[in-house]
């Protein structure tokens, strides 16, 4: 394939990321292979919908050198391993997608999968935890690619081979589908609280905190009747929140109060509230959260804890607001 039409396959499939609910913000990465030794990859953390083909970066996979007016994305390592391991990949996508992640916490042994898609797949395989970005983690995808093309990475996300952008992303929906079908669920979903209440008590937040925003799913309102504190189990959520979404009653200068220190906060009976300095980073948060929400569920039920290393949480949410928030709020 030639440079050009491999840095625009890069750009497309960075914009169907997002589109298609694989990614928040700019989480995960897609690379296309251009020849035996070099490939396309998307650069680290700029925005997919903002991205053009003079963005996209060029590695060599055998020196690691690269070409490009940017550094590529920092699991550039994953995406080498993948196209030496498979000579025939041409494609490669980095997800963050929901309920995979789940999967990638408590582990795929009871999912329910038929052969057939099991080959669709090109076989799934679980890569042990390791910082984003570190030799760990590529590392440990190296060795699960050596068994699947499909790769849950452990409190992260998916790796994923194809021989093309349209396989590659088939594989994600698959995985997704079946992920999906197999979640554990909790029985209550329904906030204990009437609308009405929820919309008089976000009034009050809303006169300090106007961006504030009530999330309630299923999961949510779940955890919400519990009182169930939910901890970073997934590194994005680590990134973005921190350690963990505290519980607070339902007591708005309590929430307020909260809110000044962490971006989401969970109100009992009600749901999670979310807020940030504009309207993007609201938005990423919902994403976020919902999943955070589906994930603890899951764990709880499969009895697994999974929560990521305090050392770990505050590392990655220092890096994230030292470098990709600060250069999120220049760029607006």
């Amino acid at each position: 394939m030639d440079e050009k039409t491999a840095k625009q396959q890069v750009v497309e499939a960075g914009r169907r990321l997002l589109e298609e609910g694989l990614v928040a913000r700019t989480w995960g990465n897609v690379s296309c292979r251009i020849d035996e030794k070099r490939y396309a990859i998307t650069p680290s953390g700029m925005d997919y919908q903002a991205l053009g083909e003079e963005d996209i970066v060029v590695i060599d996979m055998e020196s690691g050198e690269y070409e490009g007016l940017h550094k590529p994305s920092g699991e550039k390592g994953i995406h080498s391993a993948g196209y030496r391991i498979y000579p025939d990949a041409g494609f490669i996508i980095h997800t963050h997608q929901t309920y995979a992640s789940a999967y990638s916490i408590a582990g795929f042994s009871d999912l329910k999968i038929t052969e057939e898609e099991w080959e669709r797949l090109g076989g799934v395989a679980l890569a042990a935890y390791g910082l984003p970005g570190m030799k760990k983690l590529t590392g440990a995808v190296t060795e699960a690619y050596k068994e699947a093309q499909t790769v849950l990475m452990a409190h992260h996300g998916v790796a994923l081979t194809g021989t093309s952008g349209e396989e590659a992303f088939a594989r994600a929906k698959l995985l997704e589908d079946l992920c999906k079908r197999n979640i554990r669920k909790h029985i209550r979903t329904e906030p204990e609280d009437p609308a009405s209440f929820a919309e008089a008590f976000m009034s009050l937040i809303h006169t300090e905190y106007p961006l504030a925003r009530l999330v309630q799913t299923p999961h949510i309102n779940a955890c919400a009747n519990r009182g169930s504190r939910i901890f970073a189990q997934l590194d994005d959520m680590a990134q973005m929140i921190g350690k963990s979404i505290p519980v607070r009653e339902r007591n708005s200068s309590s929430v307020m109060r909260a809110l000044q220190k962490k971006k989401a906060v969970m109100v009992k009976g009600m749901g999670i509230i979310v807020c940030a300095e504009n309207e993007e980073d609201v938005n990423a948060l919902e994403i976020l959260v919902k999943k955070a929400a589906i994930c603890h569920i899951h764990a709880s039920l499969c009895r697994e804890k999974g929560a990521l290393s305090g050392v770990d949480t505050a590392l990655m949410h220092l890096v994230y607001e030292k470098k990709y928030a600060k250069q999120n709020r220049k760029e607006q």
